[in-house]
């Protein structure tokens, strides 16, 4: 089963169904939910999704179905503790990456996914020069299609 990690940008905007964005986070949900693949994220994720920067927060009257949300099997939650904090730390000491992406990164590191799923071009812009093996980032894409690192895209 494809394994790929999500980013709270692509839960974002899947869940509020942003227009640049919805359509390409269709075919993974899709794929999971036919349990072709498997979306793995940090604990994170689960609070931030609730505000990204320059967004309105999502309100309260969402909570349930936020949480439901991540409740299906297709999703996986891997817990924040130290050694993943620490792990970040590295990436934000050594490859510039900001705190909370860091923590996302080193998540996806350590859960040995197949790929990193973002909207966030700095993080698109370091596929392959994080992690052992190196770690793919791009943008959220059909499960089972090719995909260039070098610009994000298939």
């Amino acid at each position: 089963m494809d394994q790929r990690y999500w980013d709270s940008d692509a839960f974002l905007g899947w869940l509020a169904e942003e227009p640049d964005k919805v359509d390409e986070c269709r075919p993974v949900i899709r794929a999971a939910e036919d349990g072709r693949t498997l979306i793995v994220t940090s604990a994170l994720t689960l609070a931030e999704v609730l505000l990204m920067r320059g967004g309105p927060p999502v309100p309260a009257d969402k909570a349930a179905t936020v949480e439901a949300f991540f409740e299906h099997e297709y999703i996986l939650v891997h817990d924040l503790d130290r050694e993943t904090a620490q792990r970040a730390q590295k990436l934000v000491w050594h490859h510039s990456i900001k705190p909370k992406d860091a923590i996302h990164v080193a998540t996806a590191i350590d859960s040995g996914v197949d790929r990193m799923e973002t909207f966030d071009g700095d993080l698109i812009k370091r596929s392959g020069t994080v992690g052992d093996p190196p770690l793919e980032i791009g943008r959220p894409n059909e499960p089972g299609t090719l995909f260039d690192p070098r610009n994000g895209s298939e």
